[in-house]
C-alpha cells in the first residue's frame, strides 16, 4: 500500500510515515525541524499533543499508526523498543538534507510550550549534535549510575522520551539497534551515552537544566505554571528555565494533564478557555428524531431528601423524551412510592423504562455495571447519562450542553452549598485518594471557567457509548480494592481516556444526605438545616423574594401586614403531617402541653413540638419572618423565640370559630394553610378595635400583627369544609 507523502490533519502538517517524499516544500518557520513521534492509535493525549503542535506550526511525522503496540506499558517493566525500530526504518527512507534537525518525542503525554524557533535556538546554543532530555532519577538500570558523566549543575541521567539532533547523527545513533519491540529504548540510548567513544563520535549531550525538555518524573516540585501575555509556560524554578517540551513521563500522567489544562494557551487570564468551543457537536438545528439516543441511569442508594423534586427536574430536562431511555436503580424501599409515582405519571413519555428495585438485592457497583451494559448492548444508544439521586440539576439544558461538548466523558460541575465540596477532584494523592489541586478553589468558586481534564469525577456525567463497546468492555465499577466510583475513574485513567468537568455554565448542586430521617410522612420539611436552599425553593412562596423590592406587603388593617410566605406544597405537607400525627387537642381549657396547664382561649390544635418540629419552625421564623418584622416595625429586632407555635383546625361541627382575645406575644404570625372557597367556606380574622376583617385569607400568605394591647381579634366562623392555620406567638 502506497501512502501519500503529506497529510494535513486539523491544521497540522503531518508527513506520512515511510514516505520517500519529504515535507520540505511545505514547512513553516522552522523549516529545518521535523518532529517525529510514534502513535499507534489516536488517543486523547495524542490529540492534545497535536493541538499544541498545530498552535506553534510544527511539522509532525507520525510513525506506527494503525499498528499494534508491542512496546510494553512502561509502568510495570521497561519497554519502548518498538519506537526505536520504527524510527530507524523511517530515517532510512526519509530523504532530507544533512542539516535537517529531527525532534523525536513521545506524544501521548507531551505538550509543546513554545515554537520551533525557540527550540532550534536553544538546540544550537547547546553546541552538540544530539541533545537528550534529562532526569534526576536513573532508570531502568540503577547499576549504571556510576558510569554516567558527572555534571556540576543539573540533571545527570538520560531520558529517552525526547531528544533533538541532526539527522545524520541520529541515524548513526540508531543504526546498531537490533533489539525487540519490548526491549527498553531508554536502556539502549543510555548505553550509547555512557560509552565515551560513542558519546563523542555522535556528539551527544543532555539538556541538564531543562532548557529544551522538562521531564516531570522526579521534578514535580520544580515545575510551576507561568502566566505571561496571553500564554502559559512551565517554569523550572530550580534552574530558572522555560522548557519548550513538557513530558509527563512515568507516573506523572495526571500532572501533565493538569499542566495541559493551561499550556500553551488552553486557558489564560486574558482569554479564559480558548479550546472549550472546539470540535463541538451542535444540536440546535437537529429535529427531535435526529437527536442522539441517551440512556439515563438514575441511582438511588440511600434515603435522600427531595426525591420527588429530583424527578420533577428530570422531567424538565430540555431534551426530546422519545430519544431518552430511563433506567432507575432503587435500593431504598422508602423511595419506591416516589419512583412509582413518577413512572405512573410520566413513564410513557420516554422511549423505554427499566427498573432495578430493592427486591432484586443488587449492589451499587453491580447495578451501575448493569446500567452500562444496557447502553453497551443497545445499538441505538449513543450516550449514557448517569445521575445520582442527590444531584440537583437546576440547568434544564444540562444534557444538551454535555452532548455538544463532544467529549469522551464529561461531568457538569456541581457543588455543595457553602462548602468547597464538588463532584470532581483536581488531583490525587500518592495512594489514589483526594488531593487539593492548586486551581481547585478557583474552579469551584467560578473564578476560572472552562472544561478541565481531571483525574476523578462522580455523581453526574455523560459518557459516549462507543467507548463502552470498544475500550471499556469490562465491569468498570468492580474492584477488590477500590470503591465503585474510584474503580470507575481508575479504569478510565488506565486506558488513557481523559475525563472532563465543565463549569462554563451553572448546573446545580448536590444535596446533603447526612442524618436524613424517614420517620415522618413528609421528611423533607425537616431539611431546613441540612439543605436550606433546597428547603427554601420547595417550601417558601415563589414571590417571597420580591416582598421588599416590589412592595408585595399589604396592610389590610392598621399595623397588620399580609405577605406571601409558604408555597402550596409547604401548606399541604404541614397539614398532612399534622393529620398523619393525629394528636389534636380537645379544645378545652385544661392543656397539659403548656406551662401552667391551662389555656384561656383554647383551640383544637397540634403543637410543633408534638411532631418534633419546633427547632425547624424557629429557624424558619428567624430566616423568613424576622426580616419582614424588622422592616415593618422599625427599631424592633427579634430572635424569633416562641413558647407556642401550632396548627389550628377549624370545622363547623368541631370548632368553627374563636372568641375575641389578645395573644400572649409581642407579635403573632397567622399563616393560612389552605384555600377559602376551595377547601372551606367562611373563616377569617376580625380586629375589633379597628372594626376591620380579613375574610378571604390567601393560601400560603401570612398575617403579622401585634399580639398584646392593641390588636384584640377573633376567628370568624368556618361554615363549611375544614380550615387550617399555623399560628406562632413570637417573643412572648
Amino acid at each position: 500500500m502506497t501512502l501519500p507523502s503529506v497529510l494535513l490533519c486539523s491544521g497540522v502538517l503531518i508527513c506520512a510515515l515511510f514516505s520517500s517524499t519529504t515535507c520540505e516544500e511545505q514547512r513553516g518557520p522552522g523549516d529545518k525541524l521535523l518532529v517525529v513521534t510514534v502513535a499507534t492509535k489516536e488517543t486523547d493525549g495524542f490529540r492534545r499533543f497535536m493541538r499544541s503542535a498545530k498552535h506553534f506550526n510544527y511539522t509532525v511525522q507520525v510513525l506506527g499508526r494503525g499498528q499494534k503496540w508491542a512496546g510494553g506499558d512502561y509502568l510495570s517493566a521497561p519497554g519502548g523498543g518498538q519506537k526505536v525500530r520504527l524510527l530507524k526504518a523511517a530515517l532510512e527512507e526519509l530523504k532530507t538534507k544533512e542539516d535537517q534537525v529531527i525532534l523525536f518525542i513521545d506524544s501521548y503525554d507531551v505538550v509543546f510550550a513554545s515554537g520551533p524557533k525557540e527550540l532550534l535556538k536553544k538546540f544550537q546554543q547547546a553546541e552538540h549534535k544530539v541533545v537528550f532530555s534529562s532526569e534526576s532519577l536513573i532508570w531502568p538500570d540503577r547499576h549504571l549510575e556510576d558510569k554516567h558523566p558527572h555534571v556540576r549543575e543539573g540533571n545527570r541521567f538520560l531520558g529517552s522520551g525526547g531528544f533533538i539532533g541532526y539527522i545524520s547523527n541520529i541515524k548513526e545513533m540508531v543504526s546498531d539497534w537490533t533489539g525487540q519491540d519490548q526491549d527498553s529504548d531508554q536502556l539502549f540510548f543510555t548505553r550509547i551515552y555512557i560509552d565515551p567513544a560513542k558519546r563523542t563520535s555522535i556528539n551527544i549531550s543532555l539538556d541538564h537544566k531543562c532548557r529544551l525538555f522538562q521531564n516531570l518524573h522526579g521534578a514535580l516540585d520544580e515545575v510551576v505554571l507561568k502566566f505571561e501575555d496571553g500564554r502559559v509556560r512551565a517554569r523550572n524554578v530550580v534552574y530558572d528555565t522555560l522548557p519548550v517540551v513538557i513530558h509527563g513521563n512515568g507516573p506523572t500522567k495526571l500532572q501533565i494533564n493538569y499542566l495541559g489544562n493551561y499550556i500553551p494557551t488552553s486557558w489564560t487570564f486574558e482569554s479564559g478557555c480558548t479550546v472549550c468551543h472546539e470540535d463541538l457537536r451542535p444540536l440546535t438545528d437537529l429535529k427531535d428524531s435526529k437527536h442522539p439516543v441517551v440512556v439515563v441511569g438514575v441511582f438511588i442508594q440511600q434515603p435522600t431528601p427531595f426525591v420527588s423534586v429530583f424527578f420533577e427536574r428530570l422531567l424538565k430536562l430540555q431534551y426530546p423524551k422519545n430519544r431518552m431511555k430511563i433506567l432507575i436503580y432503587n435500593q431504598e424501599p422508602h423511595h419506591q412510592r416516589h419512583v412509582s409515582s413518577f413512572l405512573q405519571d410520566h413513564g410513557g413519555l420516554y422511549q423505554d423504562v427499566k427498573i432495578i428495585g430493592p427486591e432484586e438485592e443488587t449492589g451499587g457497583a453491580a447495578a451501575r455495571n448493569r446500567a452500562l451494559d444496557v447502553c453497551r448492548t443497545d445499538e441505538d444508544c449513543d450516550y449514557f447519562f448517569s445521575v445520582d439521586i442527590e444531584v440537583v440539576l437546576k440547568n434544564e439544558n444540562t444534557l444538551k450542553i454535555l452532548i455538544e461538548q463532544n467529549l469522551p466523558i464529561v461531568a457538569p460541575m456541581i457543588t455543595r452549598v457553602g462548602r468547597l465540596w464538588s463532584n470532581f477532584w483536581g488531583a490525587l494523592s500518592g495512594d489514589g485518594y483526594y488531593a487539593r489541586a492548586e486551581d481547585y478553589v478557583d474552579i469551584v468558586q467560578g473564578r476560572r471557567a472552562g472544561v478541565w481534564n481531571v483525574p476523578y469525577l462522580s455523581s453526574v456525567y455523560l459518557l459516549k457509548a462507543d467507548l463502552l463497546r470498544s475500550e471499556l468492555k469490562d465491569d468498570l465499577f468492580t474492584s477488590r480494592l477500590l470503591d465503585a466510583d474510584m474503580a470507575f475513574c481508575h479504569n478510565f485513567r488506565s486506558k488513557g481516556i481523559f475525563m472532563y468537568v465543565t463549569n462554563l455554565h451553572s448546573f446545580g448542586r448536590i444535596l446533603s444526605t447526612d442524618n436524613y430521617q424517614t420517620s415522618h410522612l413528609h421528611n423533607d420539611l425537616w431539611q431546613i438545616f441540612n439543605n436550606p436552599l433546597d428547603w427554601q425553593e420547595r417550601y417558601i412562596h415563589e414571590n417571597y423574594t420580591y416582598i421588599m423590592k416590589d412592595k408585595l406587603i399589604e396592610t389590610p388593617c392598621p399595623d397588620v401586614y399580609w405577605f406571601p410566605l409558604f408555597s402550596d406544597v409547604a401548606c399541604d405537607h404541614l397539614v398532612e403531617e399534622m393529620e398523619n400525627n393525629g394528636g389534636w387537642s380537645g379544645g378545652g381549657n385544661v392543656d397539659k402541653r403548656i406551662q401552667g396547664g391551662y389555656e384561656n382561649v383554647p383551640t383544637i390544635d397540634i403543637h410543633m413540638n408534638q411532631i418534633n418540629f419546633e427547632k425547624e419552625w424557629q429557624k424558619f421564623l428567624l430566616e423568613f419572618v424576622a426580616p419582614i418584622t424588622e422592616k415593618m416595625y422599625p427599631g424592633y429586632y427579634t430572635k424569633a423565640q416562641f413558647d407556642l407555635a401550632f396548627v389550628v383546625r377549624y370545622k363547623p361541627d368541631e370548632q368553627p370559630s374563636l372568641r375575641p382575645h389578645h395573644d400572649a406575644s409581642t407579635f403573632t404570625i397567622n399563616l393560612a394553610l389552605n384555600q377559602v372557597g376551595l377547601d372551606y367556606q367562611g373563616g377569617g380574622c376580625k380586629f375589633l378595635r379597628y372594626d376591620c376583617s380579613i375574610q378571604a385569607p390567601r393560601k400560603g400568605w401570612a398575617l403579622m400583627h401585634p399580639g398584646r394591647l392593641t390588636h384584640y381579634h377573633e376567628g370568624l366562623p368556618t361554615t363549611a369544609g375544614v380550615r387550617y392555620i399555623a399560628v406562632s406567638f413570637v417573643d412572648p
